[in-house]
């Protein structure tokens, strides 16, 4: 019944999906308070951080714990690679909401990890292949901060959808890579987005929590 399995994990990475999403901008809202506003320029940015930065780390996390890896360790191997307090508590509240709603549809107790890793860990059993539950994952991913940039640019509907489809390509590749990664690819080198998330921490007046 793989049509069923695909079903839950789309619903599963859904907007409506409770997890909060919406209220987190994995930095993206610093970078915009600080001038990013061009669509063009925010796709870019957000295509850096799902190759290289926040995005290629949780999809590495993601296809460790579908390969069966103990995903107590995976947890705090999760915990150790946020590189801000804010990634922190965005991977950690998201999980633990993830958790929560899986539980509460399955019937099922659910222990709350960071994000990548409790979706990895529910979707060991949908027996779709790897390649495929991680790009939905950073399509997921992707999704939440072109919202984020609707909001807040803000960056038209239409505009908001192109930026999203120019993502796709990348969002692929990076899927194909980290589902034949190991641990030793856990590493990033998006320097811009990392000091945007710590500077988000002291910004004024803000609309996300990240």
């Amino acid at each position: 019944m793989t049509h069923l399995a695909r079903l839950s994990l789309i619903q599963w990475l859904s907007p409506a999906f409770p997890t909060g999403a919406f209220a987190y901008s994995h930095g993206l809202e610093q970078a915009m308070a600080q001038g990013l506003r061009d669509p063009d320029a925010i796709s870019d940015w957000i295509a850096e951080v799902v190759a290289h930065g926040g995005g290629w780390i949780d999809a590495v996390l993601l296809s460790l714990a579908l390969s069966g890896e103990d995903p107590d360790d995976l947890a705090q191997l999760a915990r150790a690679q946020a590189g801000s307090a804010e990634r922190l508590a965005e991977t950690v509240d998201q999980g633990r909401a993830f958790a929560e709603t899986v539980a509460a549809l399955t019937g099922h107790d659910v222990t709350p990890r960071p994000l990548p890793v409790a979706v990895g860990l529910a979707a060991r059993d949908l027996d779709l292949p790897a390649p495929e539950i991680i790009a939905h994952y950073l399509h997921a991913f992707a999704g939440n901060l072109v919202s984020a940039a609707t909001r807040f640019v803000p960056l038209g509907q239409a505009q908001g959808q192109k930026a999203l489809a120019r993502l796709h390509p990348v969002i692929a590749r990076t899927a194909e890579r980290a589902a034949l990664a190991g641990r030793d690819a856990l590493e990033t080198c998006c320097f811009g987005a990392d000091l945007a998330a710590m500077r988000h921490e002291t910004l004024d007046v803000r609309i996300f929590r990240t």
